[in-house]
C-alpha cells in the first residue's frame, strides 16, 4: 500500500471524539499488513509496532476528528475527507515511513484517541516509561516543524446574586461576571509582548444564567492560552478575583511545551526535510496538542509534525495533495533512522 492508499483508508472510517472504533480497527488492519505488531490498549488507542528493544521511538498521532462528515475523495492530485490534515494524513505519512524499519530500536505508532476533545488517549500513556523521542502528529506543512505549543487554561467562573429590576442601578449578576471576564482579558492584555507565541490569550467562549425564584447564577466559561514560563498555577494565583469573588472550576489545565531548538528530534526532522529537498522552517502554535501532556511525563525530546496546511484544519476544504503526503513519508523515513542511529556511548539512545 502506499501512503495514498492508506490515508484513505483511514479516512473511509469517520471518527468524532467518542466515535474512534471503526478508525482504529482500520489502522490496525493497515498496520499489520505493512508489517507492524498491533494492538489496542485500554483506552482504545490503536498501537502498532516494529522493531525490538532501545532506542524507542514514538510517533503519537491521533485517529480521531472534529465533527462533520465530508465527502472521501482522490482527485486532482489531492486527497479529501475529514481527517486529510487533523490528523490522518499525519498518521498514514508515518505508518508508511516506518514500514520495514529494521533497527536498531522500536519504532511506535500510535493512534491516539480523545485528542480533539479531553485527551484521554494521550493521557492514559503518561505513566509509560522508557520512552526515548516522540514525535507528535499534527499537520505543519511538510517542510515544517512545530516546536512549541501554548499552554491551555479552561475555566468555568459561577457567580450567585439576588434578581433586581432591569431599571436598577445594581449591576445584574451577568454584569457582575462580564466585568470578571473583561477584568482576566484584560489581566491577559497586560502581558502582552512582540511575540504572539510569548503572550498569554483570553477569551470567553461560554455564558449561561439560571434563575430560581430572586436568586440567579451566571457562569461564563473562558480560556487562557499561556506562554512557555507562565505556569497554570501560577496564573491561577494572579488572576482577579473581583468583582464577584467567583467559584473557579478548572476544567482544561495543560502547560506549555517548547522543544530546545538543538534538540534530537527538531534535529532529526530538520535532516529529512533537507534530505527531501526542503529547507525547514520551525513553527511555534498557539493550539495545544498531545506533546504538551506526554513531553513531560516521559522526559523524552520530542516535537510535532506532519504533512498539511494548518489552515485547512477543521474546515469544509480539508485536504491533503498527494505530493506533500509523499514527501514528508520520506521526512518521517529520514528522522526515524536519525533517531535509532547508534551514538557513541549512549546505547543507540539520541541525546536529549
Amino acid at each position: 500500500m502506499d501512503e495514498g492508499e492508506v490515508l484513505l483508508a483511514l479516512l473511509r472510517a469517520y471518527s468524532p471524539s467518542g466515535e474512534e472504533a471503526g478508525a482504529v480497527r482500520a489502522f490496525a488492519d493497515v498496520a499489520r499488513r505493512l508489517g507492524y505488531r498491533v494492538a489496542v490498549d485500554g483506552a482504545g488507542n490503536g498501537r502498532a509496532s516494529i522493531g525490538r528493544g532501545r532506542p524507542h521511538v514514538v510517533f503519537l498521532g491521533h485517529i480521531d476528528t472534529v465533527p462533520g462528515r465530508r465527502p472521501v475523495r482522490r482527485a486532482r492530485g489531492r486527497l479529501w475527507g475529514r481527517g486529510a490534515v487533523d490528523a490522518k494524513g499525519p498518521l498514514a505519512a508515518a505508518l508508511v515511513a516506518g514500514a520495514g524499519f529494521a533497527g536498531p530500536g522500536t519504532l511506535e505508532v500510535v493512534a491516539a484517541v480523545g485528542e480533539e476533545t479531553d485527551s484521554r488517549g494521550a493521557r492514559h500513556l503518561l505513566r509509560r516509561r522508557g520512552i526515548d523521542a516522540v514525535i507528535a502528529g499534527e499537520p505543519s506543512r511538510w517542510d515544517g516543524i512545530a516546536v512549541g505549543y501554548k499552554g491551555d487554561l479552561r475555566l468555568a467562573a459561577t457567580f450567585r446574586g439576588s434578581r433586581s429590576h432591569y431599571s436598577s442601578p445594581r449591576p445584574t449578576t451577568a454584569d457582575v461576571a462580564l466585568e470578571w471576564a473583561a477584568a482576566v482579558r484584560a489581566w491577559a492584555e497586560a502581558r502582552r509582548t512582540d511575540s504572539a507565541f510569548r503572550s498569554p490569550t483570553g477569551k470567553v467562549i461560554g455564558l449561561a444564567s439560571r434563575g430560581d425564584g430572586d436568586r440567579e447564577e451566571v457562569t461564563v466559561e473562558i480560556d487562557l492560552r499561556l506562554p512557555p514560563g507562565t505556569t497554570t498555577a501560577e496564573t491561577l494565583r494572579a488572576l482577579p478575583r473581583e468583582p464577584g469573588r467567583p467559584r473557579l472550576a478548572v476544567t482544561v489545565r495543560i502547560e506549555a511545551i517548547e522543544a530546545a531548538r538543538e534538540g534530537s528530534v527538531v534535529r532529526a526532522l530538520e535532516a529529512g526535510v533537507r534530505a527531501a529537498g526542503g529547507r525547514p522552517t520551525l513553527w511555534r502554535k498557539g493550539g495545544t496538542s498531545d506533546w504538551n501532556l506526554v513531553g513531560p511525563a516521559w522526559g523524552a525530546p520530542g516535537a510535532a509534525y506532519g504533512p498539511g496546511d494548518p489552515h485547512l484544519d477543521h474546515t469544509a476544504a480539508e485536504s491533503v495533495s498527494e505530493r506533500e503526503l509523499a514527501r514528508a513519508v520520506r521526512v518521517l523515513r529520514t528522522a526515524f533512522e536519525r533517531l535509532t542511529a547508534p551514538a557513541a556511548g549512549t546505547a543507540g539512545v539520541p541525546p536529549a
